[in-house]
């Protein structure tokens, strides 16, 4: 702690004499003229934007390092004593988009094996609902058909335990002192379970290191788990010890929760009814607005289906938890995940925090080097998102979380795509729709919080295709959010509270740094300074950066040296870097909502843009020339300087991208934008005919589709239940229905629409004509004047 203070100390003064001199050096040469003065504000801007992404980094591990010596674990007995008397429910929500069946695997059953009463467990399959080609039908069923697999692979041991549990209950039913046999078969059930995990173990298909964490992490850690408290009862009745039936069931109905869970897929692009964007928040918003309704799937006019809320006779039910659980599908949670979060969550001072999470870190083991450089930075990031709690900063990271279901109900926000009602809870404007949704919280008034231990590990990118794609992505939105911020600050004034000054210095910081560190450095390679603006303090600026950067990366399990590593790592990812900030700046001009790119996980590589790969290049090239320049010039701080970014460029270029895959990586991109694959003949003949085809006539609702102007009378009509009222009047609903989400009730649709998928659809040739009411009031308009069916 006393040398990250002094280090704290050092920059400041470091950049406090940084800014005199220089200031004072461009009023003794002031006669230079405008151009001078114009290069000192830059410079001194740039290096004091540069100096605060700094000083950020060594005031946050300071909050780490402070929250780590300070955490207290909740005991087994604590645990147990909050979930024995009433678990609050709990679903977990799995994102997935044409994720590979390994990955969807190893995830579900980091989050089934949760310690954790009626856990519900959802697979969001966000695939094409009718892929054209093999390979994506097959994920998409093998997505589809893995929820099932698993529920069924742990049916037989929870089988076993749940008749363990109710045997035990019926035997002492009426009361009595549980006897010595009853703890040996106690002690059997843990072994069996150990046994059972560890044959599972042992048969499981390891690939990688990501495998091989949640064979030993996850299965045997369980497993190990198991062992230990079979052998502790044991001990115990040897030392003639007496387990109370209380003790005894909760023993019991802790294998139930484990082994428990429900398993389900859910897609929401088979129906019309849901939102359609292409992102992982609407995916998430999807589900999460069906909550707490029931409905059925009926056939609609055109093709395709939709959800309508029913009170009876559902097709699918949804139950309202207490607490939803995000969780990527390349993220593995420790068993105890679920446990300790809600735990936290319920502890009364902590009533009004609304996103709790253990940010996550990379599987140790990497198999590259780039992987491993990347996974340094996940490490160190996670370092900061803790420290960022310690001064109320906290920003939800994304990969996993627990939401307070009733703190995102505050967020709704309800828009119309055609006909159908859209919710929308998990902010969808940027591709960061986690740190977007944070300060909409704050607005208000919720807090989020970081658990101060490691629950959560993710997947870091292998190649450096995959790894720009994840970058760029980060990069953008941060510009966007930092307007929200000022409005989370003038909420919090009116409602009497105070946001402190180093919550707000660490937020702007995040939300933005990546702009400035990028233009900056850039700017500062490009541009040729005066003389006399170049000095030395420069280097008392950075240099304790580095080195608590070196401490740091020894305690995560790397070595100290690899901060040189990681310097040449960042250099490289510039040009992503402000390609995302890029992105974010034409969205500011041109609106819209950005398309979500998921990070590739395949074991092949993945090609970067052509762009990503030269930069690099000429970043090294424009270095050695800079070095070259102020050589001759005898500009000794600038030669060290750019001696430093060309040899940590060339060595990050060597190192993680690899000169023989660069040169690849061109080829591929020369080779995609000279050449178009040839369509073959049978695809030319396909698409004529189908040019040539005539078009379905329409069905006749949406023929004699009208729609009223404000003020206008509206005909009455009545469903096929025989309930009247205007299309308005069944629309509008009441207000409980209004928060039930995105299904409708079958009411609030004409009676065309009110079939079930397995119904024969309208307008079949063999159907009769339907006959056409025309009301008898003024508007005379038919009485199917308004179909509900999207545009």
């Amino acid at each position: 702690m006393l040398i990250g203070q002094l280090a704290i100390a050092v920059t400041v003064i470091g950049w406090a004499l940084f800014v005199v001199t220089t200031l004072t050096r461009s009023s003794i040469a002031g006669g230079d003229g405008p151009p001078l003065g114009l290069a000192t504000i830059g410079y001194i801007v740039i290096m004091s934007l540069l100096a605060c992404s700094a000083l950020a980094y060594l005031t946050t591990r300071l909050g780490y390092y402070s929250r780590s010596r300070s955490h207290r674990r909740a005991t087994r007995a604590e645990l147990g004593q909050t979930f024995e008397r009433s678990a609050p429910t709990l679903t977990v929500l799995i994102p997935s988009y044409q994720e590979e069946e390994r990955v969807n695997r190893m995830t579900l059953l980091s989050a089934a094996l949760q310690e954790y009463p009626d856990l519900e467990l959802v697979l969001l399959v966000d695939d094409p609902p009718a892929p054209r080609y093999r390979g994506p039908a097959e994920m998409l069923a093998a997505a589809h058909g893995l929820p099932g697999e698993i529920e069924a692979l742990l049916s037989t041991p929870v089988a076993r335990f749940t008749a363990a549990l109710d045997g035990f209950e019926t035997k002492y039913i009426e009361g009595g002192d549980p006897r010595l046999e009853d703890a040996l078969e106690v002690a059997a059930e843990y072994e069996h379970a150990a046994q059972w995990l560890t044959d599972y173990a042992a048969g499981y298909e390891v690939t990688d290191h990501t495998d091989q964490f949640l064979v030993d992490q996850v299965l045997l850690a369980l497993a190990g788990e198991m062992t230990t408290t079979a052998k502790a009862l044991r001990a115990a009745i040897g030392d003639g010890a007496t387990l109370t039936k209380d003790h005894l069931r909760f023993l019991l109905r802790r294998l139930t929760w484990i082994f428990g869970a429900r398993i389900s897929s859910f897609q929401r692009k088979r129906f019309v009814s849901l939102s359609h964007e292409p992102n992982k928040a609407m995916n998430l918003n999807s589900y999460i607005g069906l909550m707490g309704g029931s409905y059925r799937e009926i056939a609609v006019p055109g093709g395709g289906l939709a959800l309508l809320r029913t009170d009876s006779d559902a097709d699918l039910v949804v139950r309202n938890p207490d607490y939803v659980l995000t969780l990527d599908a390349d993220s593995l949670l420790l068993p105890e995940y679920c446990q300790r979060i809600v735990h936290l969550l319920e502890q009364q001072e902590h009533a009004r925090v609304a996103v709790a999470q253990a940010p996550y870190t990379a599987f140790p083991g990497a198999s590259t080097r780039l992987e491993r450089m990347a996974g340094a930075t996940t490490d160190l990031q996670h370092m900061v998102h803790q420290g960022m709690t310690h001064y109320d900063a906290t920003f939800w990271v994304g990969a996993n979380a627990v939401l307070r279901k009733r703190a995102i109900d505050d967020l709704r926000e309800v828009s119309h795509d055609g006909d159908w009602e859209i919710s929308r809870y998990i902010s969808d404007r940027t591709v960061i729709e986690d740190t977007e949704s944070s300060i909409d919280l704050g607005v208000h008034g919720w807090r989020l919080l970081n658990y101060p231990e490691r629950l959560s590990y993710s997947a870091t990118p292998p190649d450096f295709g995959a790894l720009c794609i994840q970058r760029q992505r980060w990069a953008n939105g941060g510009l966007l959010i930092l307007p929200a911020l000022w409005r989370q600050i003038r909420t919090r004034r009116d409602r009497g509270e105070r946001q402190r000054l180093g919550e707000t210095f660490l937020r702007v910081n995040y939300m933005a740094s990546i702009c400035w560190a990028s233009i900056g450095l850039i700017f500062l390679l490009l541009y040729q300074f005066n003389d006399q603006l170049i000095s030395p303090l420069v280097l008392l600026i950075s240099v304790p950066y580095f080195l608590m950067m070196a401490v740091d990366l020894k305690h995560c399990g790397y070595r100290r040296s690899d901060v040189f590593g990681l310097y040449g790592f960042n250099l490289v990812l510039l040009g992503v870097n402000l390609a995302g900030v890029g992105a974010s700046l034409l969205q500011v001009l041109i609106g819209g909502r950005p398309a979500f790119k998921r990070t590739p996980k395949v074991h092949t590589r993945t090609t970067p843009g052509l762009t990503f790969v030269l930069l690099p290049y000429v970043f090294v090239a424009f270095s050695v020339l800079t070095l070259l320049s102020d050589l001759d010039r005898d500009r000794w701080v600038n030669v060290i300087l750019a001696g430093l970014n060309a040899a940590a460029a060339t060595y990050a270029i060597v190192a993680y991208i690899g000169v023989g895959h660069s040169l690849v990586d061109v080829w591929r991109n020369v080779v995609s934008w000279l050449y178009k694959p040839q369509r073959s003949a049978r695809a030319k003949r396909a698409e004529r005919r189908q040019a040539l085809a005539q078009p379905a006539a329409p069905h006749w609702s949406q023929t004699l589709a009208y729609a009223p102007a404000d003020g206008v009378r509206r005909a009455e009509r009545r469903s096929a239940s025989g309930r009247s009222g205007t299309a308005a009047d069944r629309r509008s609903g009441s207000a409980a229905d209004r928060r039930a989400g995105n299904g409708r009730r079958e009411t609030d649709l004409p009676a065309y629409m009110g079939r079930r998928a397995t119904d024969r659809p309208p307008g079949r040739a063999d159907d009769p004509p339907a006959p056409l009411r025309v009301a008898d009031d003024e508007a005379s308009v038919p009485a199917v004047a308004e179909p509900e069916v999207p545009r």
